[in-house]
């Protein structure tokens, strides 16, 4: 990610600070090998600055995880991959959480708060076969996985004469799945595989002009109780500035659009110079309707980040969005009807 925001300037409020180190954290986190990464991730950056602080880690299966059998838009959506996490926060057996943040929901519940974003990976999604190189290269009647929505809507748009079908699981499980030969392809994020040093199972990285990544794809966002501000001044220094306000403005335009994983929607943010530039889609799954929205703005804090990502919702509204969601809406309610989307797993 580009970025030359000034370090004065990398924060709506600049960092704040406690004069006291922390003794003993608890970081609560999903059991998947990607998660756990995460949260060691997360533990050793936070004992690089509190070197005398014990940071444990409470590993815990969420419903999410447990549903396998059914797309999440019909239990519960992305909300079930964290809810035993904040309800550890909640009884005090645990003082912050880990999240990809393209999997937390938008509006977290009263009483909590997304207080630091750390910095992004590659927020590209990839490509893993072991068959074809490319997209392009695939024949008709190729059946690529997916797990989201979004990623579906782009791929039946631009490849038609590709089968896309639904693809559960954690990381590990979805590989397994291609290397039994259930699919000849599938697409997950970029950022999972590089983090589990599985970067050489990827045959390519998708441009963004073919597949626009989700909100907060690629980053990592932690969660505390709102009501423990020197928690929040403990995780200051973790907090990547111009990561933070990039993903801001991506989440604003799914905030906006009442964005969930019933919505095939792409939101994503790059910085040029002092300048971020975002572009975002809503479609229909299928890809017959895609509606598309840029703009650019000098942000130096979250309110200006989060209103270029109001600006470019209202784009996407004006030219037709209110529409597709309607769709999108009719058809999620009529019994049988599907969507889905597997957080945590890329």
């Amino acid at each position: 990610m580009q970025a030359s925001v000034s370090t004065a300037s990398r924060l709506d409020a600049g960092s704040p600070s406690s004069p006291q180190a922390p003794h003993r954290l608890v970081i609560a986190s999903r059991e998947s090998r990607l998660a756990l990464w995460q949260a060691e991730h997360v533990r050793a950056a936070l004992q690089q600055y509190y070197p005398e602080c014990d940071v444990s880690i409470l590993g815990m299966t969420t419903r999410g995880d447990q549903i396998l059998d059914r797309t999440l838009s019909k239990v519960g959506g992305k909300g079930l991959f964290v809810k035993e996490l904040e309800v550890a926060m909640e009884e005090g057996r645990a003082d912050l959480a880990v999240h990809s943040l393209k999997d937390v929901p938008m509006e977290l519940p009263p009483g909590f708060a997304l207080t630091a974003v750390m910095e992004r990976e590659d927020p590209r999604d990839a490509l893993v076969s072991n068959t074809f190189d490319s997209l392009d290269a695939m024949p008709p009647g190729t059946v690529v996985g997916t797990s989201s929505l979004r990623r579906e809507a782009a791929l039946r748009a631009r490849y038609p004469h590709l089968i896309v079908r639904p693809l559960r699981g954690n990381l590990d499980t979805r590989l397994a799945k291609l290397d039994r030969g259930e699919y000849g392809a599938i697409i997950l994020a970029a950022a999972g595989l590089k983090r589990l040093g599985l970067g050489a199972r990827i045959r390519a990285l998708l441009d963004v002009g073919i597949s626009l990544p989700a909100a907060g794809q690629g980053a990592l966002g932690i969660e505390i109780r709102s009501a423990r501000p020197e928690l929040e001044a403990w995780l200051a220094p973790l907090n990547h500035g111009p990561t933070r306000l990039a993903v801001s403005a991506e989440r604003a335009v799914s905030r906006q659009l009442a964005g969930s994983c019933q919505v095939p929607l792409a939101a994503h943010a790059r910085w040029d110079g002092a300048t971020l530039r975002l572009e975002a889609f809503v479609a229909l799954p299928d890809g017959s309707r895609a509606v598309y929205g840029a703009a650019a703005a000098e942000v130096t804090g979250i309110a200006q980040a989060e209103a270029l990502g109001r600006a470019v919702a209202t784009q996407l509204l004006d030219q037709g969005a209110g529409e597709v969601l309607a769709a999108l809406a009719d058809a999620q309610a009529v019994p049988g009807a599907d969507a889905e989307a597997a957080p945590g797993a890329g």
